[in-house]
């Protein structure tokens, strides 16, 4: 069974189509992409398409927003460029089986990181897939950056350690996977830098194209084994909503 990734609001995007005009940027520090919005007293409404009446849309608590910027132009990526290759996807598969999180998530998570690039490097020495530093290379006990399976096998038990230590919070865990967890802790959250907030957005966008391209996509019969096993994300969006990530 795969562990329950809380993502707070931004969950609910899965079932939208993510091209946007506005950006609402809350106190949580959350950027919840949206093409409208309406205000309503207390509650603030965003919507997701650009109906208004019988359109998609969530309510937010208005102080819980703190501006509204104008989204940047973002090109509409082929689900088939986020996917990982075949070879690739063995490697996340494996991984996602030892580690319970989600493969599409590892999958993101690689893709916002690298392209799918295992030669890939950072401008700060940042190396494969999953974007490992020397030093946190050396940590997991990875010898090559480069060779796609270790590389992933260290990069996700890297970020297994952060969904513990936070408790599953999908946008810490990515925050401190992206500035390191002495930024998340200084700031009792998802710390406000753009390259971060950005990064988690990108994340989390490519996880939910993942998952609408999966809900378009014929239904087939499923095993009971397979239905115990499905993912439980989706199941934790109401508690999200109660209990939003990257808050106290």
């Amino acid at each position: 069974m795969h562990r329950a990734l809380q993502f707070g609001l931004l969950s609910i995007l899965a079932v939208t189509q993510l091209s946007a005009a506005e950006i609402a940027n809350l106190r949580n520090g959350f950027n919840v992409l949206h093409e409208h919005h309406e205000s309503l007293g207390e509650i603030t409404r965003l919507y997701l398409d650009n109906e208004t009446a019988g359109g998609s849309f969530i309510d937010v608590a208005t102080s819980e927003i703190a501006s509204f910027e104008p989204a940047p132009s973002e090109p509409n990526r082929p689900t088939s460029q986020i996917s990982a290759p075949q070879g690739l996807n063995a490697i996340i598969r494996n991984a996602s089986s030892r580690s319970r999180i989600d493969p599409d998530f590892i999958a993101s998570v690689i893709y916002a990181e690298s392209g799918n690039n295992p030669r890939a490097i950072s401008r700060k020495g940042a190396q494969g897939l999953m974007q490992l530093m020397p030093e946190t290379a050396k940590n997991l006990g990875v010898t090559n950056s480069f060779d796609p399976a270790e590389n992933v096998n260290g990069g996700v038990r890297f970020l297994e350690e952060l969904l513990d230590r936070y408790n599953d919070d999908a946008a810490r865990a990515l925050a401190a996977y992206n500035a390191g967890p002495a930024r998340v802790e200084q700031y009792h959250g998802v710390p406000p830098f753009p390259e971060t907030r950005s990064y988690i957005a990108r994340v989390i966008s490519n996880y939910n194209r993942l998952k609408s391209a999966q809900r378009r996509q014929p239904s087939k019969p499923v095993s009971a084994k397979a239905t115990n096993s499905k993912n439980k994300i989706q199941a934790m969006v109401e508690q999200a909503q109660t209990h939003p990530a990257g808050t106290n």
